[in-house]
């Protein structure tokens, strides 16, 4: 006669508890085709040819030791970047690599909205201390049209307020003079009374003497 299974009967605050467990992203590492997978627009890391070579040969010689971090747009079926847009590159345009690894990255996915999703790219990148002030003030500018508080940019992003005021300074100049046409003006002669010939009212033109 089979045994019959026996199973813990948890009271409901228990069950409650279980599904509240938090899990980090990192424990669920899965394999995307490079073809699923896009960049976003706003990613302030910037990293120089020769340590895009050195990142190139590191994920040669030791593989893909952290995985990218993605958000799914379940509408377009695309991974969209939120950190590891450097390492998606290289598998992208390192033949050997992409030949390796049969084209696929490791990614975990977050499920944020946009904003939260540009305060996970920010925090990733200024940990790494790499970031790029145009598209860093370009990012506090669209989280401000969100509707985001100082304090929630503060915090969600990591930096104190004269630095979000500097910020908000070089997006708010860069709005403001965005459709402007800039020309440099041509110098105009510059005259001046010919003191020989002061009596007759004869102007010299000073710049024609240059």
């Amino acid at each position: 006669m089979k045994k019959k299974e026996e199973t813990l009967e948890l009271f409901p605050e228990q069950e409650q508890e279980q599904k509240q467990e938090y899990k980090s992203p990192v424990y669920n590492v899965i394999a995307v085709p490079i073809e699923k997978v896009c960049a976003n627009d706003y990613n302030p890391n910037v990293v120089a040819p020769p340590e895009m070579k050195l990142l190139e040969l590191s994920i040669w010689e030791d593989g893909f030791t952290m995985p990218c971090v993605c958000y799914y747009d379940h509408n377009n079926d695309k991974y969209i970047i939120v950190d590891g847009f450097h390492r998606y590159t290289v598998l992208k345009k390192s033949k050997r690599i992409y030949e390796r690894e049969k084209g696929m990255l490791p990614v975990v996915v977050i499920d944020k909205d946009l904003s939260n999703r540009m305060g996970s790219t920010i925090r990733h990148n200024r940990a790494r201390g790499t970031h790029n002030v145009d598209l860093m003030s370009h990012i506090v500018s669209e989280l401000d049209k969100a509707g985001m508080s100082d304090q929630w940019i503060m915090k969600n992003i990591g930096m104190d307020r004269d630095e979000l005021l500097r910020l908000k300074q070089i997006s708010g100049l860069a709005e403001l003079f965005a459709d402007k046409d800039f020309t440099i003006p041509q110098s105009r002669p510059v005259y001046n009374i010919d003191p020989d010939n002061a009596e007759e009212g004869q102007v010299k033109n000073i710049e024609n003497d240059k």
